[in-house]
């Protein structure tokens, strides 16, 4: 398949550190006409395999994910989105997508191109040195939505507390929460219902970790993220997670798709515990605690998982997974 961009437009881009991709918006499955070494590079397959298909192939078999619905909202009414998407390499290997969406239009103002940029996560935690040390302005700092931190400001002080730590030899305490099967409510209930119980989620989640150092956001979607300090161990910072997610099943948010038992809306979670060493970047226990979030949704969901050794090395640190 041909795309409509010459060749000088073609070699600049290609030399773009992200991952950029143009799509067809005239058609409706939005095939891919372009994409630039650095997408081929991070998603690990060839261009030629790309061209003429749908990117949802990078999600494969994970279809319930609260930012592919995000997606679909902003192609069905033409705007701008950003979301993360968990996507696979062919080799079965995931990584995190941090995805901007852009419509194109033409002179007579008609959509003719989508225009995505891609980053993966650990790229973008590789370490604070290379991040802003002054901050974010106080309107940024809270999440619109939920009144939680923003995942912005959150990332900032993640990296500030991590590399504190790391000196220091203190422990912290990773605990990602996401609501089961949120795709599915939305479907049935529509997005403002779906905003309406992220909120509800928030309050339970923001409310039940008060200590003063306690950092609380909300990472993407329906996913919420928490920083502790000095939590102890592995074992209590799970059980205290298994309390959180009660409290949410709790609240008896009727869900006629749940997949968990019940009926009623609940919660999973991966929670992660320990004296990070140095030579271990944020980027990887991020992941290793996403990792167990996802391993926790494979074990039935509202349950709670932590890290385990294929996720990272945690020989070095206090407290492994269970």
């Amino acid at each position: 398949m041909t795309h409509p961009f010459n060749d000088a437009w073609r070699e600049i881009v290609d030399q773009s550190p992200e991952g950029v991709v143009v799509c067809d918006a005239t058609v409706k499955d939005h095939p891919v006409l372009y994409a630039n070494d650095a997408f081929v590079r991070l998603c690990g397959r060839p261009a030629a395999e790309l061209l003429g298909r749908n990117l949802r192939m990078l999600q494969g078999s994970d279809t319930d994910q609260e930012g592919r619905q995000r997606l679909r909202e902003a192609l069905m009414r033409g705007e701008t989105s950003r979301v993360m998407l968990r996507n696979y390499r062919p080799d079965g290997s995931q990584f995190w997508n941090e995805i901007v969406l852009q419509p194109v239009r033409d002179a007579s103002g008609t959509l003719a191109q989508w225009v995505s940029y891609h980053r993966e996560l650990r790229d973008r935690l590789r370490g604070s040195d290379h991040f802003s040390l002054q901050g974010l302005p106080a309107w940024m700092r809270e999440d619109r939505l939920t009144g939680l931190q923003s995942r912005g400001y959150v990332e900032e002080l993640l990296l500030r507390d991590w590399g504190v730590a790391q000196r220091e030899g203190g422990e912290v305490g990773l605990t990602f929460f996401d609501i089961d099967d949120l795709c599915a409510y939305n479907s049935i209930f529509d997005r403002t219902a779906g905003d309406a119980v992220i909120r509800r989620v928030a309050r339970v989640v923001g409310g039940s970790y008060r200590r003063s150092g306690d950092l609380i956001g909300r990472w993407d979607g329906g996913t919420f993220v928490v920083l502790t300090h000095q939590a102890e161990n592995m074992l209590k910072a799970h059980e205290y997670a298994r309390e959180v997610l009660e409290r949410v099943r709790n609240l008896m948010v009727h869900h006629p798709r749940a997949s968990a038992s019940g009926r009623y809306l609940t919660l999973s979670a991966g929670a992660c515990t320990l004296v990070p060493p140095r030579e271990l970047a944020l980027s990887d226990c991020i992941g290793a605690s996403l990792r167990a979030l996802q391993r926790a949704k494979g074990r039935g969901k509202n349950t709670v998982c932590t890290p385990e050794q294929v996720d990272f090395n945690l020989s070095a640190a206090r407290g492994t997974g269970t």
